[in-house]
Formats: C-alpha cells, sequence, structure tokens
C-alpha cells in the first residue's frame, strides 16, 4: 500500500544528451554531458575503460589533461588537450537515476599526412615520350586521396593505399602521360586531400626539349621582287636546346655564288630571273631538325613612259574646244568601277581636226596663189587712141553713164 501513491504518479523523463568529437592529433577535445529536467542526480563522465574522469566536479583519474571546463546541474563538460591515438574510443556519460542512464560520446581522432613526396622517373624529358611521376602520402588517418594536376587541367592517377602497423595509412599514386612542347616548364602538381588539413600539396616543374620550329621572314622587299632589287630573308627559329646549326640551302640547286649568308639572314644583291626557286633555312639540335621554305620569284622591272616632245613651227595658234559625249561603261566591269575616258580616242580625234585645220589651210594657200597678178578695169577703155586726157574720157565708152558698172571685188 505504501508503493500505491509512488506508481499513480508521473515520473520526470531526465535526457541525458552527449556528441561526438572529432579532433586533430595534437589539439583539444571537449565533452559535454547535458541533462534536461535534472532532479539533483550524480552526473559522472567516464572514459573508454570505463574509468571515472569526472564524478560531479571532482577528478579522480590522476590526468591532468583533462580539465573541468563547466559543471552544473544540468551540465558536466570536461576538456581533453594534446590528444594523441590513444585517447580515441568511447567516452561515457552517466546520470545516477534509477535505473541509471547512459549516453556515449565517440571520440575520433585525425591524424594529417606527412609533407607529400612527389618523384620523376625522367629529370629531362623529349617531347612525344612518355613519363611517369609517383605522389606519397605518408602515415595518416584517415587515408588520405591523391589528385593530379598539370597545369590548369586536372589528370587521373592510379593509387595504392597500405595501412600500416601502427594503425596509420600510406597512399602512393602513380602518374603516366606523355609530354609535348608545350608542356615545358608547367608544374605538375600532387593535390592531397585529408580532413585534417588544407591546401597539401607538392609541385614539380617539367623540363622538356623539343626540336626547334623554323620561320622565314622577309626583312626586304615588302612587296613584290623585281629585277635588279635585292633580297634580305632572315631565318627565325627556338628549341630546346638552342639550335647550334642553321644552315641555307636552295632546292635542287645551288645557292647563288655571290648570296651572302650571315648567321641566321640570307642577302641577295641584283635580283634576275635566274635566282628563282625555293629556298630553305634548316635548324637543327639535339632532339632534331626542322626547316622552312621560301620561294622566290622575280618579277620583270618597273618600266617607265618617255616624255612626248611636240615641235611648233607655226605661228598661228588655233584654239579648239572640242565636247565628248560621255562614254558608257562597260557592265563587265561591275559595280562602282570609275568613269575612265579613252586617251588614244581623244588624241584620233585632236589629230583629226589638226590634220583638218592644215588641210585647209593648204587650199587656202594654193587659192590666193594661183590669183596672185595684175587686174585690169574697163575704166577709160580706148585712151590709147586719144590725143589727150579729155579726149581720152570723152572717148571712153559709155561716158560716166557705165561708171556704176566699173567695180572692182577683192577676196
Amino acid at each position: 500500500m505504501s508503493m500505491l501513491p509512488f506508481s499513480l504518479e508521473h515520473p520526470v523523463v531526465q535526457n541525458l544528451v552527449t556528441d561526438n568529437v572529432t579532433v586533430v592529433e595534437g589539439e583539444m577535445a571537449i565533452i559535454s554531458c547535458r541533462v534536461k529536467n535534472n532532479d539533483d542526480s550524480v552526473i559522472q563522465l567516464l572514459n573508454p575503460n570505463r574509468q571515472t574522469i569526472y564524478f560531479r566536479d571532482m577528478r579522480p583519474l590522476k590526468d591532468s589533461r583533462f580539465q573541468l571546463v563547466n559543471f552544473s546541474d544540468n551540465e558536466l563538460r570536461v576538456s581533453l588537450s594534446n590528444v594523441s591515438l590513444s585517447d580515441e574510443g568511447r567516452y561515457v556519460c552517466q546520470l545516477y537515476t534509477d535505473p541509471p542512464q547512459e549516453a556515449y560520446a565517440e571520440i575520433t581522432v585525425l591524424i594529417p599526412p606527412g609533407n607529400p613526396i612527389i618523384e620523376a622517373r625522367d629529370e629531362v624529358l623529349s617531347e612525344g615520350n612518355e613519363t611517369e611521376m609517383t605522389c606519397t602520402a605518408m602515415s595518416s588517418k584517415p587515408a588520405a586521396i591523391i589528385r593530379w594536376m598539370k597545369g590548369d587541367k586536372e589528370l587521373p592517377g592510379k593509387p595504392k593505399v597500405e595501412l600500416t602497423y601502427d594503425k596509420m595509412y600510406t597512399v602512393t599514386s602513380r602518374l603516366t602521360f606523355t609530354v609535348s612542347k608545350e608542356d615545358d616548364g608547367v608544374p605538375v602538381i600532387c593535390i592531397v586531400d585529408h580532413p585534417a588539413v588544407k591546401d597539401f600539396q607538392a609541385q614539380k616543374y617539367l623540363e622538356v626539349q623539343y626540336k626547334p620550329e623554323v620561320k622565314i621572314v622577309v626583312e626586304f622587299p615588302q612587296g613584290l621582287t623585281r629585277e635588279g632589287e635585292n633580297l634580305e630573308l632572315s631565318c627565325k627559329f627556338r628549341g630546346k636546346p638552342e639550335p647550334q646549326r642553321v644552315n641555307w640551302l636552295k632546292v635542287d640547286d645551288d645557292v647563288p655564288s655571290h648570296a651572302v649568308i650571315t648567321g641566321a639572314d640570307l642577302y641577295i644583291e641584283n635580283l634576275n630571273k635566274s635566282y628563282n626557286g625555293t629556298y630553305r633555312c634548316v635548324a637543327s639540335n639535339s632532339i632534331g631538325e626542322a626547316y622552312d621554305d621560301y620561294t622566290l620569284y622575280v618579277y620583270d622591272a618597273p618600266t617607265t613612259t618617255p616624255k612626248s616632245t611636240t615641235a611648233t613651227t607655226t605661228t598661228t595658234i588655233i584654239t579648239t574646244t572640242i565636247s565628248y559625249p560621255e562614254i558608257n561603261q562597260d557592265s563587265r566591269a561591275g559595280e562602282g568601277a570609275p568613269r575612265t575616258v579613252d586617251h588614244a580616242v581623244i588624241g584620233g580625234v585632236v589629230a583629226v581636226v589638226v590634220f583638218a585645220m592644215l588641210c585647209l589651210l593648204i587650199v587656202l594657200g594654193r587659192y590666193f596663189a594661183r590669183h596672185k597678178g595684175t587686174y585690169f578695169t574697163h575704166e577709160a577703155k580706148g585712151a590709147d587712141d586719144a590725143a589727150d586726157a579729155d579726149t581720152a574720157i570723152i572717148n571712153a565708152e559709155g561716158g560716166h553713164t557705165n561708171s556704176d558698172e566699173k567695180k572692182e571685188y577683192y577676196i
């Protein structure tokens, strides 16, 4: 009967909670045991071996790395400094009720890997060859993940994971790729991803040898190559190692005897069409050789039109204005073609006009020459028979009556 009232009462629910903890080796872990609706029940913290670390605010365990951070009716908070791998395990928060309550805090210790080590099979590479590189991340927990970058491009590697005797992991990733001349000076980066570290990486710069690249540049002339002009060609090249041998030759023929070759430059004076052909610049190094060609075609020298001279012997200047009708453009010339006047047509028309004027002058000259001489009139006809002048006038035919008909005309 004495227990009946107790059984009819609603018991107070006391909730004991805690949190798992992940900590990097050497750092500090915080363990918190929390109680809701505590009725002054005792809280204590036990280690994975179920040894009491704290009972209320007292520490029975002789490990000074454990320190009381907070104690109240609702919380027991303890810190663990300088965490090591041996501290990993399940810690117990215990509340003395009837029956006792327990909550578990799992401490996980992270161990970062050592500095990544990157190694290359070949120190000096040649373009087109395959090479191999390895990257190792040692003694980590958990196992690290290794990624590869060549420049700004990610490359796939082949990882290998090993578990060591001290429950650590060693990861080795192997990378194989073919190099090109564009890879010279490009960094290859080994990136280690691990929850205990950030931006953990190692890198190695590639040194790639490659055969020369050759390009012929025309220094002079800038336009067409014509007879009588000079030609200057320059051979531009690069390679690794630097090309030591640079040669000029003419394909299927000999270089002109008076051509001047100075290092990578070729100079030919006074061009003529016998120099036409393909000129080649060849550069070589220990990796190989390469060349570039220039085809020479010599054009005719530009022609000059001599100035025309006109002798003028006439003393009379005749100015003639000639109007020409607009000449229709040939439709095949295309839209927008400039309108031009045929100078040959103009010259022909002018020649015809001048010739006609000369012919007219000649005709007039001959006409005047034929009518040159003495002109006789009919005045005082019969004066030869008269004794004196008065008689001659009287005897003239018609007297004064015919005086109006006696006229002279001059042209």
